[in-house]
């Protein structure tokens, strides 16, 4: 079984990270390929523009920014794709640049993966 952890990209990579993918649309302010350690820049995971754009990590627009953007993830429907292509991976980090922690898209990305992470065992 997946497991998806989240964390910041500014925190220090860790072997217990497993593959790391940045799920950030723009690159992080002030860190090189190296210091993200990142397996892949998967952009299509991320808000799109113009809901990011929309946002900007305004606290007050939180509630209706989670329902747009799990719209955007229902309509899109990357993360089948995305986890079976790392079906070998046993642990997978979504790291992004957010500072707010408790108000930021990867929270949402991470029930999205889980809810079709629950999905697929109960197929299984």
């Amino acid at each position: 079984m997946q497991t998806i952890r989240l964390k910041r990209v500014y925190e220090p990579s860790s072997p217990e990270d497993g593959y790391r993918v940045l799920v950030d649309r723009l690159w992080p302010r002030g860190i090189t390929k190296e210091e993200a350690d990142a397996a892949e820049w998967n952009k299509d995971l991320a808000p799109s523009d113009a809901l990011r754009k929309w946002f900007h990590h305004d606290v007050s627009l939180w509630k209706d920014f989670s329902a747009k953007y799990k719209q955007e993830l229902l309509e899109k429907d990357p993360g089948k794709e995305f986890l079976e292509r790392l079906k070998n991976k046993k642990v997978i980090t979504l790291v992004y640049a957010a500072k707010d922690e408790k108000h930021c898209h990867p929270l949402v990305l991470k029930k999205y993966l889980d809810n079709i992470l629950k999905e697929k065992d109960k197929q299984e």
